[in-house]
Order: structure tokens, then C-alpha cells, then sequence
């Protein structure tokens, strides 16, 4: 029996990238100690008393079918918080709850793209890009940035890549290059947008993790609020990333189409964890900053740990939980760098290359091990660096 080519296609054949990551797995069951650097979990669990709030909803009686598109109560929380943070009125009419930020991403792509279109991403990219846009039929179409541009991508090769095309997915601070766009991206993006008639899908979920600079949502820009939709998540923010609950913001007649959707596919997000996050965000700032400041910190002493030696650069590191470090000095590519690394020093490292071409030459480090692990794994992997060099 055949199987359709939409499913068989996702991953467009070959590696995924992630080789280095599930070899590091396996070590690890084999009883093979491993610092794993590769996968963005916090080191902290769920706070307590948003696993309370989790129980007490349960055990109160949430637990049969949740509104679909999400309850009234949590929509009206997600709104006010977007329109405290963007400045842009924002009503439940413009949130869907959905069953985490990547299902989240899926249904965005669905709700703009028909079968065969063009969409755009920027690469390097959270892996699962490319393949949720094949998932829902589409095409997918890179936008290579330069680590000599902070990984900024340029008007020109945005516009350049427009012609056809029906949406744009950016995503800033950004996965995995630790990017923040700055206002003149943001503007240049906006512009090619609103020129070649494309959707924009933002992707927002590290938006409470900026190190430099500022996060702008792009739906706060001139023109952008109705061809614009934001993809958010408790993932990150509270460190909610197994409870597996976000959602999109969108304008209404998006958002009622994308109401039909999650009634065929999800159907919904369990009560009890809605009420969880709802009360998580109505602790406020202040709680995700709790949750932002271990990266902050370790964001610090990268910088400080990478001083003084030139095998291992560091670019800016201006948000997200990750860090990109420049191996190309070692004469390595990513992929045999990570690889050598894992057997030589036990250290998982995710390889440039799984994000994309843009990041070839490149590792991800992800800073998400207790600080002074963390500085041990890097003083390791610098030296580790230097053994690699190749002679003159």
C-alpha cells in the first residue's frame, strides 16, 4: 500500500541533522555519561505552584473537552499580555490556544499557504521549519543569512526570494543564532512584505529572553497588523515545554478559519492546562524573568569564558538559549567537529549544518546545564578545539 507523498515527504529525505543529538542518546542509555549541549530544556522543571494550579483545575473537575479554540478566561489573558507587550489591540477574537508553538506553526502555515505554494523561511532555522511547510503542501524556500551580518537577513535577499511566494516565517530573538532583528530588519521585512503582498509568520516564542537590543513584534509595525501572525508558546517563558500549550495571534477571519482546523485535528488543549497557564502568566514579568535569568547569566559566561583565545568565536549572543560559536579556525566542519567532540569529550553540540546552510562552520550550543558544568564544558571544548587545528 502506498503511502501519500505529503507524509512521506516531510522531512525531504536524507538526514534530519539531529545524527549527532541521537547518537548522544544512545550513550547516554548505555550508561555512557554525556554534558548534553544540544536540545533547548531548561535545567528547571515547571515552578510548583503552576503544577498546583495544574492539579487543583484537574482535580476540580477540568478535565473533560475544553473549548476549542481555547477557554474565554486564558484567550482574554493572552490578549492583554500582547497588548501590553506590542502595544496593539489585541482581543480573544485574535488568539487560538493551540497545543504548543510548533502546532501552533502548522496551523499558521495552513491557514496562508494552498497546495504548491512558496514559502519563505530564514536560514538557519529551527529545524522543524522546512518540514512544516512541506506538511501542509507547500514549498519550502530558504533565505540564506551571513554570520558576517550577525545573521541579519538583508531587504535584498528577501525581495529577491518574494517573487511567487505567499508568507515569510522569521523568528526573532531567534534559534538557533541567538539573533535578535533589530529595527531596521524588522522595517526592511516589513516593507517586502507589504510590496510582494506576503503573509508574515513571526515566530515569538523567546521573546521574554533578550540579552541586547529589544524584541519587536512585527504585528506592531505600520501596516503589518492584518497580514500578520504570531506564533507564541509557555515553553519558554515559564519552562512549561512537556504541558505543550501556545498560540496563534492572528486577525479575526484568520483565527475563525483556524477555529475549523483545530475542531478536525486537536480538538482543543486540556482544561486543566489552560487554567495552569493562565494563572502562570497572571504572576506576571516577573516570574519569566526567574525563569530568563539562568540564560542571562550563562549568556555572560560564555562571553567571558571564550576570552582570550581565537579557535572559538562567539557571535553575538543577543537572545534565546542557545549560543552559535564559530569553529571554522579548526579547519572542521560542524558535522565532524561535533562528532569528534562527542567521542572525544563526551560533549553533545548541535552541528551548524542541522539548521541550515547559513550556519555551516558553526556549532549550536544550547547554555541549558548548571553554570558551573557549563563553564567546564566550554573551558573542554576550547581545548578540545585547539588539538584540532590543523598544521600550517
Amino acid at each position: 500500500m502506498k503511502l501519500s507523498s505529503r507524509i512521506t515527504s516531510i522531512t525531504g529525505g536524507g538526514s534530519d541533522g539531529w545524527d549527532v543529538f541521537y547518537r548522544a542518546r544512545r550513550m547516554i542509555a548505555a550508561g555512557i555519561p554525556v554534558t548534553e549541549l544540544s536540545i533547548g530544556e531548561h535545567d528547571i522543571r515547571t515552578h510548583p505552584d503552576i503544577l498546583g494550579a495544574m492539579q487543583a483545575s484537574a482535580m476540580d473537575g477540568h478535565t473533560g473537552y475544553a473549548t476549542v479554540p481555547g477557554t474565554d478566561s486564558l484567550r482574554a489573558t493572552i490578549a492583554a499580555r500582547i497588548t501590553a507587550r506590542t502595544g496593539v489591540p489585541t482581543t480573544s477574537a485574535n488568539i487560538l490556544v493551540t497545543p504548543g508553538g510548533q502546532s501552533g506553526l502548522f496551523a499558521a502555515h495552513m491557514a496562508v499557504c494552498d497546495q504548491g505554494d512558496t514559502a519563505l523561511f530564514i536560514d538557519p532555522y529551527y529545524v522543524t521549519y522546512p518540514g512544516t511547510i512541506r506538511a501542509v503542501g507547500a514549498m519550502p524556500r530558504a533565505i540564506v543569512t551571513s554570520p558576517d551580518r550577525a545573521f541579519q537577513p538583508t531587504a535584498a535577499d528577501i525581495a529577491a526570494a518574494a517573487p511567487g511566494a505567499v508568507s515569510l516565517l522569521i523568528n526573532t530573538p531567534n534559534n538557533p543564532t541567538g539573533a535578535v532583528y533589530s529595527p531596521q530588519t524588522l522595517s526592511n521585512i516589513a516593507r517586502v512584505c507589504q510590496d510582494h503582498d506576503l503573509w508574515l509568520i513571526s515566530d515569538e516564542v523567546y521573546d521574554t529572553q533578550v540579552w541586547e537590543g529589544m524584541h519587536i513584534s512585527p504585528r506592531a509595525l505600520p501596516g503589518m497588523t492584518d497580514r500578520t501572525l504570531v506564533v507564541g508558546s509557555m515553553s519558554k517563558s515559564h519552562a512549561m515545554t512537556g504541558s505543550r500549550i501556545g498560540w496563534v495571534c492572528a486577525p479575526e477571519h484568520v483565527i475563525a478559519h483556524l477555529l475549523n482546523l483545530a475542531t478536525h485535528t486537536t480538538y482543543g488543549v486540556p482544561g486543566f492546562i489552560q487554567d495552569a497557564a493562565e494563572f502562570a502568566l497572571k504572576q506576571g514579568a516577573d516570574v519569566e524573568e526567574t525563569v530568563a535569568a539562568p540564560f542571562r547569566r550563562r549568556r555572560a559566561l560564555t562571553l567571558r569564558t571564550l576570552e582570550g583565545q581565537n579557535m572559538i568565536r562567539a557571535l553575538p549572543v543577543e537572545g534565546a538559549m542557545y549560543a552559535m560559536l564559530d569553529i571554522r579556525a579548526t579547519g572542521l566542519t560542524s558535522a565532524d567537529f561535533a562528532d569528534a567532540l562527542l567521542d572525544a569529550e563526551h560533549i553533545a553540540v548541535m552541528p551548524g549544518e542541522s539548521f541550515g546552510d547559513g550556519a555551516a562552520g558553526h556549532i549550536r550550543v544550547a547554555m541549558t546545564i548548571d553554570d558551573d558544568r557549563y563553564v567546564d564544558a566550554l573551558r573542554r571544548l576550547v581545548r578540545f578545539a585547539s588539538r584540532c587545528k590543523a598544521p600550517r
